[in-house]
């Protein structure tokens, strides 16, 4: 086959070092910035990601270009806290959206404050680039995949010495009496956002309130215990502007972008769906909330700043369901396509990384072309199969009567599947050594 003739590589070599040497510098000053950000997508994700793609779209996968591979410039960042060697999503989105290291749990705040404790809060807040962008005259907006008081969008508006001060329901008293404020409601008071785009309804509702989509579904309902409506409140504040607030499907799409001024769009109470468990008749993709929102802020002269977050691939990796993680980024390299098809290179800066990695590992030699989510062709020492990805922790560890789960009639590549295999296989017979020794003793 052509693959077997050495032209075939070196043409193609050829090809991607003249498109490299042939690239003409932009040394323009940026108008818009793209911000894409995928929350724990690390290389092993990416890479996963780009074989499935590839699979999805009846290939063998692991020569597709996504979206992100075409970009000129590629770097690496060191991602540890002020305070911990691995960080979360809190100090690394204050690190890269207001340029400052911080502690980890803590939001828009500097070193000097401490996780949890509110009068740590005061004076050490930090801005950033969304607020930067909208004092420069410009529009700004953030598009997510979780609720939009998430640990990653926060970090654009909000000033909190805890990540988990959704609302005021989720604050000790204590905060409360030294006068901090939840996410949810500096979501309204810090920056005028003119698109928000995610879920978190029931952080914006009193106690108690039906949700629109889940009325009988108690812990879809309102949480704030201030009796505020933060929904209405953002209506009542948008007076003399074409403002809308949708929850659904319908109703977004019916939102014309030419004549919308500001957006606010609550697909959830609390997360948006997984991608493969997304309803399109209710909830829409990752794309088209990019779409959306980059038509109605383009509207502006002077650009406009987007922060747009895949931040489920992260909650994915959490669970141990890698099959959620790479759809998840997938569907978000798609959303990276639709950016660049919308703006132009000439006066646009799009910028896509990650905030941290996740402890997936892509293990054996599978066939080309094989199932990125199946299993390896070569056993373990066990005499038993092992995926071909992995987790280095996190649920799914099972050891029953000293053997690994036996996953021959497991099929992997569905949805529901959850990994089994916790460790390097060859790392199986020495772990059992070492417990047996530790039981002896």
């Amino acid at each position: 086959t052509y693959k077997e003739n050495p032209e075939f590589w070196r043409s193609q070599a050829r090809k991607t070092l003249q498109s490299a040497l042939d690239r003409k510098l932009n040394t323009n000053v940026a108008k818009n910035i793209l911000f894409f950000l995928g929350d724990g997508m690390g290389i092993t994700t990416y890479t996963a990601s780009r074989i499935l793609k590839g699979q999805l779209e009846n290939q063998t996968g692991e020569e597709t270009v996504m979206t992100m591979d075409t970009f000129p410039n590629v770097g690496l960042a060191k991602t540890y806290s002020v305070d911990f060697q691995i960080p979360d999503s809190a100090a690394t989105a204050t690190a890269y959206l207001c340029g400052v290291k911080t502690n980890l749990n803590t939001i828009g705040v500097s070193a000097a404050a401490r996780n949890g404790v509110c009068k740590t809060q005061k004076g050490n807040e930090v801005t950033s680039i969304l607020k930067w962008a909208k004092d420069a005259g410009k529009s700004v907006g953030i598009v997510t995949t979780t609720r939009v008081q998430h640990a990653t969008p926060a970090a654009s508006y909000a000033h909190s010495a805890s990540r988990k001060w959704y609302s005021d329901a989720d604050m000790p008293d204590a905060a409360k009496m030294d006068g901090c404020t939840d996410i949810a409601s500096q979501l309204l008071k810090n920056t005028d956002i003119d698109v928000i785009i995610g879920g978190g309804r029931k952080y914006m509702t009193p106690k108690g309130t039906k949700d629109p989509e889940y009325p009988r579904d108690y812990s879809s309902r309102g949480k704030r215990k201030d009796g505020r409506n933060l929904i209405d409140e953002w209506q009542s504040m948008k007076i003399g502007k074409v403002a809308h607030y949708v929850w659904n499907k319908t109703d977004f799409n019916a939102v014309d972008p030419e004549t919308t001024d500001y957006l606010m769009a609550l697909f959830e109470p609390g997360d948006l769906h997984f991608e493969t468990e997304r309803d399109p008749n209710m909830d829409p993709s990752i794309v088209e909330t990019t779409e959306k929102a980059i038509r109605i802020l383009q509207k502006n002269p002077k650009g406009f700043f987007l922060l747009v977050e895949g931040g489920r691939i992260d909650q994915a990796h959490h669970s141990g369901r890698a099959y959620m993680a790479l759809h998840e980024t997938v569907a978000f390299d798609y959303a990276i396509a639709k950016g660049l098809e919308l703006t132009k290179e000439h006066e646009t800066l799009t910028i896509v990384m990650a905030d941290h990695s996740h402890s997936v590992t892509f293990n054996g030699y599978p066939f080309r072309g094989q199932s990125i989510l199946g299993k390896s062709p070569l056993w373990a020492t066990d005499v038993l199969p092992y995926t071909t990805l992995m987790y280095g922790n996190g649920p799914g560890h099972k050891i029953t009567n000293g053997k690994r789960p036996d996953i021959r009639d497991v099929n992997t590549s569905k949805t529901r599947s959850m990994f089994l295999c916790f460790f390097f296989p060859r790392e199986y017979h020495r772990l059992q050594l070492i417990k047996h020794s530790l039981n002896s003793q």
